[in-house]
C-alpha cells in the first residue's frame, strides 16, 4: 500500500534510526549508518551536497562528485513501491549520506507504460536544480493521480498506452501531473513543450533500452551500489542493511570508512 507521508527531516532521521534494520544491535565501535552526528560524517566538509543536481546522460545524479560510493535508483513513476521508497527511503539517504557528501545517488526512470512516459518527460523538464521537488511532487502524490488511471474508462486509458504526443499530453492534463507542477511555480507552456517532445520521448525509451541491457533491470525499484545491481533488493528494508554494511566496513588503510 503507498504510504504518501511528506516526511520532515527530523522524523526521516527518527524513521532511518528506528526502522525494522537499525533495530539490529551494532558494536559501539562501528560507524553508525542511523546517526547523522557520528564519524560517519565527514568533518572536513560542512556542506549540503543534497543540493548539488546534474542531469546525466540516463538520468539525475545528486550529491557529492567526488564520494567513492555510487548508488543507481530506476523508478517507474506508475510503480506503487516506488513511491513508498520515495516516502520513506529518500529522506534518510538525504540526510545521512547525501547531504555530508558519502554517496552520489543517481535517479533513473524506467519506462513501463505510456503514463509513465509522460511522468516522466514532466519530472525532467526545466532546472536540473529544481529535479528532486518535481521527482517528489509526482511520487508523493502519486496515490490521486495514479487512483484516477485506474478508474478511467478504457478507451482512455488505451490513449494513454499509446505514448504518443497526444496520448501523452491527453494523460499529463487529465491526471493532473501538468497542474501539480504548475502548482509549484513551473510554467504550463514549458511543461507543455516538454511533454509534447517526441526526440526526448524517444531518447527516454532508448535510455530504458540501455539499462536493462547493461544492468539487467526488469523490476522497480531497483538499485545498483558502485556499478552492479542489487539481487532482490527492491525496497528500503533491503537496501538498508546493504548501506550500513557498506559504510561501516574500514578501508584497509585504516582511514575512516568512505573517506579514501
Amino acid at each position: 500500500m503507498i504510504k504518501p507521508l511528506l516526511l520532515s527531516a527530523a522524523a526521516a532521521a527518527l524513521a532511518f534510526a528506528i526502522g525494522p534494520v537499525a533495530a539490529q544491535s551494532q558494536p559501539q565501535a562501528q560507524q553508525s549508518l542511523a546517526q547523522p552526528g557520528s564519524s560517519f560524517s565527514p568533518k572536513e566538509n560542512p556542506g549540503n551536497w543534497s543540493a548539488t543536481v546534474a542531469r546525466t546522460q540516463r538520468g539525475y545524479v545528486i550529491g557529492n562528485p567526488e564520494a567513492d560510493t555510487k548508488l543507481i535508483e530506476f523508478i517507474s513513476y506508475t510503480c506503487p513501491h516506488c513511491a513508498d521508497f520515495a516516502a520513506r527511503g529518500e529522506p534518510p539517504l538525504e540526510i545521512v549520506l547525501l547531504q555530508p557528501g558519502k554517496i552520489t545517488l543517481e535517479v533513473r526512470p524506467v519506462i513501463r507504460n505510456g503514463i509513465d512516459l509522460a511522468a516522466t518527460l514532466l519530472v525532467q523538464c526545466g532546472d536540473p536544480a529544481q529535479f528532486k521537488a518535481r521527482h517528489q511532487t509526482l511520487m508523493l502524490n502519486q496515490a490521486v493521480w495514479l487512483g484516477k488511471a485506474r478508474n478511467a474508462p478504457v478507451s482512455q486509458q488505451q490513449i494513454w498506452q499509446r505514448g504518443d504526443k497526444a496520448g501523452r499530453m491527453n494523460a499529463a492534463s487529465a491526471l493532473g501531473l501538468t497542474d501539480l507542477l504548475v502548482q509549484r511555480g513551473q510554467s504550463r507552456a514549458e511543461l507543455d513543450a516538454c511533454v509534447s517532445n517526441d526526440a526526448a520521448a524517444k531518447a527516454l525509451l532508448a535510455n530504458d533500452e540501455a539499462d536493462a541491457t547493461e544492468f539487467g533491470v526488469n523490476s522497480t525499484p531497483s538499485f545498483a551500489l558502485d556499478g552492479k545491481l542489487l539481487a532482490d533488493v527492491h525496497a528500503w528494508e533491503a537496501l538498508y542493511p546493504v548501506l550500513s554494511a557498506r559504510f561501516a566496513a574500514a578501508p584497509a588503510d585504516g582511514a575512516p570508512a568512505g573517506t579514501r
